[in-house]
């Protein structure tokens, strides 16, 4: 079993524990109210930084306590970042629903739910916790899943971050003819950083699609590299999270996109 299929066996016994009757769920996604409009607000900048609240990972562990997500998350908007990801993965990551909440109530641009969504339950839990932007991972939903689940988060009014990891995957993205792409440095089936993903794969996206680098990013060089493969934002936790003053190093990966 690979680490990714190990995460998606968590992810679905912990929705079993969770999950919701589907009246209440259907009611909390009217309750939600209209979601905010995560690629505008993106797009307002010539380069953005998707900033991101994260526990812990995989491949490193514990990265930071966090005692206060949505004092973080606070810190990140003031820092100008366009959209904040919150992580609520639970068993490899340390997030929760809880986090994204506590951050909701207190930003005012966008938020991505950062999870392994693999079934139709969990988009319509994203939707029902307020996410204005959904993940979806290629290589975590085979066959006609993907489009499926890529049409249910539009009807819902979310927008879509289709997360690639190689050729295969970026064809298969491709073909559903998203609006946002994010290339991931990281195998999520070995957890190695390659940022020459970047450099392959951002390139054969077409202008018209919004291109996010994820993962790997921890200084202006990874940064200047994103931007030269065609990166039109970068998607960055670890290096925030660990950081004595997250505004300053979003403020300084923003001024590399000016450049």
């Amino acid at each position: 079993m690979s680490v990714l299929d190990s995460i998606i066996e968590g992810v679905l016994a912990d929705q079993s524990r969770r999950q919701l009757p589907e009246i209440e769920l259907a009611e909390q996604i009217v309750a939600a109210g209209e979601p905010r409009d995560a690629l505008s607000s993106l797009r307002r900048n010539h380069f953005s930084v998707i900033a991101e609240v994260k526990r812990s990972s995989p491949s490193k562990g514990s990265l930071a306590e966090i005692g206060d997500p949505a004092n973080l998350a606070m810190k990140y908007q003031q820092g100008g970042a366009s959209v904040v990801s919150v992580l609520t993965e639970a068993r490899r990551f340390g997030g929760s629903l809880e986090d994204f909440t506590l951050v909701r109530e207190k930003i005012e641009i966008p938020m991505l739910r950062k999870d392994f969504v693999v079934n139709e339950y969990l988009v319509r839990e994203s939707r029902a916790f307020g996410a204005d932007l959904m993940l979806l991972i290629v290589a975590a939903l085979p066959g006609d899943s993907l489009q499926e689940l890529y049409a249910l988060g539009t009807e819902l009014g979310m927008q879509i971050l289709v997360e690639v990891h190689d050729q295969d995957e970026l064809e298969r993205a491709l073909g559903i003819n998203p609006k946002i792409i994010g290339v991931n440095a990281r195998n999520l089936k070995t957890l190695e950083i390659d940022l020459a993903n970047f450099t392959t794969l951002l390139p054969q996206i077409p202008s018209h699609i919004y291109r996010v680098a994820e993962s790997g990013i921890s200084t202006r060089s990874d940064v200047e590299v994103a931007i030269r493969a065609g990166a039109d934002a970068i998607l960055v936790g670890e290096t925030l999270v660990k950081s004595g003053a997250p505004e300053a190093t979003i403020a300084e990966f923003l001024s590399v996109g000016k450049r």
